[in-house]
Formats: C-alpha cells, sequence, structure tokens
C-alpha cells in the first residue's frame, strides 16, 4: 500500500478489479484505444468514475499534457478549480504527498460582491480573482461544471496574464460547455487534458487529477 493507494484492503482489490474489467473491455468490444499508458490511466479513471466508455472517445490530451501535469504536481503546484465539488473530491491523502494545495472561490465573498456588479458568473470572477492572488501561474486549473470559468481563463492565457501549467477542461452542459473545449483543444500556449463534447463534470476532473497523482508517485 501507498499514499496513492485506496485506504483498506478491499478498497483497493475493487479498484483494481475494475481496472481490470475497463481493460478488458476496452479491448474486447470498442476495437481497443489509442493512448499513452499516462493517457490511458487518466481515461481508464474517467471511465471508472463515470461507467461511461464514450470518454474513451471523447478525451484529448496536448502532447506533453501527462508529463507536463505529472512534473507540475511533483513541484507542488496548487490545483484551482471552479467548483468546490473538485476542491472536496481531491484525496487529502494524495494531495499531501506532493504538498499540493486545492483552491476554489466560488464562494468567495468579493467574488460574489464583484459578479453581482459585473453581471458576469461567479465562475468568472474567480478566476479573475484567482488570477489576482497570484495562484494561477504554474497551477493546474480544472474546471468541470463553468464553460464560463474555462473561457475566462483562455481569454487570460491569450492576453498573457497567466500561464498555467496545465489545463483540465471539462465542462458539462449546454450552453457554450462545447465551444469552450474546443477553444482549449484549438490553442497551443498550455498543455491541456479536455473531453469534447457536452458530457464532463466536476467528478472527472477529480479522477484526472488522482490519475495525474498516482503517475507522478511511480
Amino acid at each position: 500500500m501507498t499514499a496513492m493507494s485506496q485506504m483498506t484492503t478491499q478498497g483497493r482489490q475493487i479498484e483494481n478489479d475494475s481496472f481490470s474489467i475497463i481493460d478488458h473491455e476496452i479491448q474486447t468490444f470498442h476495437g481497443g484505444h489509442h493512448f499513452s499508458d499516462g493517457e490511458w490511466n487518466v481515461v481508464r479513471r474517467a471511465i471508472h468514475t463515470s461507467g461511461d466508455f464514450e470518454f474513451a472517445t471523447l478525451y484529448q490530451f496536448s502532447d506533453k499534457a501527462v508529463e507536463t501535469g505529472v512534473n507540475a504536481l511533483k513541484n507542488g503546484c496548487n490545483i484551482i478549480s471552479d467548483v468546490t465539488m473538485i476542491t472536496a473530491g481531491l484525496s487529502a491523502q494524495r494531495k499531501a504527498v506532493f504538498g499540493n494545495q486545492a483552491y476554489c472561490f466560488i464562494s468567495n465573498e468579493t467574488v460574489i460582491e464583484r459578479a453581482k456588479a459585473s453581471g458576469s458568473t461567479r465562475a468568472i470572477e474567480s478566476m479573475r480573482y484567482a488570477r489576482d492572488q497570484g495562484l494561477l501561474d504554474g497551477a493546474i486549473i480544472g474546471v468541470g461544471n463553468a464553460p464560463t470559468a474555462l473561457l475566462e481563463v483562455l481569454t487570460m492565457i491569450q492576453a498573457g496574464e497567466i500561464k498555467p501549467a496545465l489545463i483540465i477542461g471539462i465542462p458539462v452542459g449546454f450552453v457554450k460547455a462545447v465551444e469552450s473545449k474546443q477553444l482549449l483543444v484549438d490553442q497551443n500556449q498550455v498543455d491541456y487534458i479536455a473531453s469534447l463534447g457536452r458530457k464532463g463534470g466536476s467528478p472527472l476532473v477529480v479522477s484526472s487529477i488522482h490519475a495525474l497523482l498516482v503517475e507522478a508517485a511511480k
């Protein structure tokens, strides 16, 4: 058992058995996959989290996404999220290995006041607040719920205001979700992990970060 493992014997067995089933079914029923080992570990956890093999066709990676994410985590990078579901879902045990801190400012009073005053969204203002606190440079930014947060991050990158290490962009929904993820994979300034289309969600950001943490500890 390591700090990245499930805490109990039965928990570890269930997780290992689940991964074995996914490995078998992706080959037997879905024609295999084209991912590198590190990428597949991210996608496999997404399938494990969602029960949905379609993510094997939806996930997209920049060329060095896994390597960049692993190195950032090893260096103790911050993790910034759009919603508290992500910070709540991240394992404290796993984060502690490299000293990573996770932040979400969606419920910050200043953020709420700014969003009301500007008429934008709390997600947009939360990313601006994180920028103003100097937390986005070198960080992993995870967006699982709010496309507006992802669009704001991309705008700040384009303006040269921030330089995160990696963006995990998997917002779910019908308004700007598809477009925001397409813009993410179309840019080449920052490494990314994305899942195209309407499907997504905070649990998939959590599973992706956990996969990177496990990779980092190898």
